[in-house]
């Protein structure tokens, strides 16, 4: 529902959306769009660290297109780049330089790995990595974290929202097969009994276990040590394979992103949305021994794997990543807003929590870090929307769920303006907070 007071402000944004609902169903290409506060916005530009919508307003950035904007809108060296394919070719159906540079970009960051496959998206990715484990081990069964988010597919959209305790599989949307539910197991994140009880009973027909390792969309919560160490012991123990679903952290909590943060290696592991800054790729890395079953009989297709657009994006934008300095920074903003807010909320007695790991800030409501995906899941999210409806107005554009992605291109400025604006409007609405 729009707030009367805001109908004029983004009147052109309203009747895009209504247009839209003619002909896309919802009016929005990817559902969660429409749970965006006030509304779906519809916006004509993006540059640095701000966005632009159809009725002039502009915007702090903290969506980044839901993550993938790590260097900011419109880099000039990524725009540059892919302009310059752009009018060398875009598909070409068979292999190009630009495949091979990006490749030897992407495992210079993950030096642990030799062997790459490049997808479209992150769901993509997490299939072929399945498919491998199981071509790998000749098992089946695939052990999963309750809470966490592995793409869309019917075989991993499971026990995302909902949990029964115990080791069974939960369905989280209409039109699911149901046979996937019998396809994979589910353990507790950071639990060690858990990973233990599942090998207890299953570890010789586990394939692999599949894990965020920081449980990015249930908390922004940091694994224990011990719970990688015991995965990646249990999975050596009995021929399983470790994977890395790193579609949020690659790239993004450091340049090697958890691999590199935690020092647990996987055996394969999952990039996608920080590695070409908004254009669409997704990766596969691990050892030859893996990977190149895709030269063995499994099969790893897609008219638009490695296109020249989307390589050209990697290459640059892994190259900037790399350069020093780039995490000190993104580290140094997200601590300063992280700070900022919580002391927004200590002043003004506001039962929150904001905690960051690198450019990620997660806000929480009466609970303390680090909680379980449970008890996200259960946060009544209420006070956030409204936060949301009134932060609109003041410029800032904001995720569900409490979560800011933070780019190269946002500033000092930035975040002081972020804080304050969170300020004045729990100060003028400080009845309903």
């Amino acid at each position: 529902m729009i707030a009367k007071d805001q109908d004029h402000r983004i009147r052109g944004s309203v009747d895009a959306l209504n247009r839209a609902e003619v002909l896309i169903s919802g009016g929005v290409t990817s559902g969660l769009r429409r749970a965006l506060e006030p509304q779906a916005l519809s916006f004509e530009s993006g540059h640095g660290s701000h966005l632009k919508d159809v009725d002039g307003n502009e915007y702090i950035d903290y969506v980044l297109g839901w993550g993938p904007a790590i260097l900011g809108h419109t880099h000039p060296a990524v725009t540059e780049a892919v302009e310059i394919q752009v009018r060398k070719g875009q598909v070409f159906g068979a292999i190009h330089p630009g495949e091979r540079l990006a490749a030897e970009r992407l495992l210079a960051c993950v030096p642990q790995f030799s062997r790459v496959l490049f997808s479209n998206t992150g769901t993509e990715a997490v299939q072929v990595a399945l498919r491998l484990a199981r071509a790998a081990t000749g098992r089946n069964l695939i052990v999963k974290c309750a809470g966490a988010y592995h793409g869309w597919h019917d075989t991993m959209l499971l026990s995302y929202h909902q949990h029964t305790g115990g080791h069974r599989a939960v369905s989280n949307t209409l039109g699911q097969n149901p046979r996937a539910l019998d396809d994979v197991l589910v353990i507790d994140f950071n639990d060690v009994e858990s990973v233990q009880s599942v090998f207890r009973q299953y570890g010789q027909d586990i394939a692999a276990v599949i894990i965020d390792p920081v449980l990015s969309n249930g908390g922004l919560i940091e694994p224990d040590p011990a719970f990688l160490t015991l995965l990646r012991e249990q999975c050596d123990r009995t021929g399983a394979l470790l994977i890395y679903d790193e579609v949020i952290t690659g790239f993004r909590i450091a340049l090697g992103g958890a691999v590199e943060l935690y020092g647990v290696v996987p055996d394969l592991a999952i990039y996608a949305k920080a590695m070409a800054n908004g254009f669409p790729i997704s990766a596969v890395a691990g050892q030859p021994e893996v990977i190149d079953l895709v030269t063995q009989g499994v099969v790893h297709a897609g008219t638009y794997n490695g296109n020249a657009i989307a390589t050209a994006a990697t290459a640059v934008t892994l190259e900037f990543l790399a350069l020093p300095g780039t995490y000190e920074l993104l580290w140094a903003h997200a601590q300063a807003l992280a700070k900022g807010l919580q002391n927004v909320f200590d002043v003004h007695g506001v039962d929150a929590q904001a905690h960051h790991l690198g450019p990620i800030v997660q806000i929480l409501f009466g609970k303390t870090h680090p909680i379980s995906p449970r008890d996200f899941d259960e946060t009544d999210w209420t006070l956030w929307n409204q936060w949301s409806r009134s932060l609109s107005p003041e410029g800032l554009f904001l995720l569900p769920h409490g979560r800011m992605f933070l780019s190269t291109a946002h500033t000092a400025e930035d975040i002081q303006r972020t804080i304050k604006a969170f300020e004045g409007v729990i100060q003028h609405e400080k009845d309903r907070f």
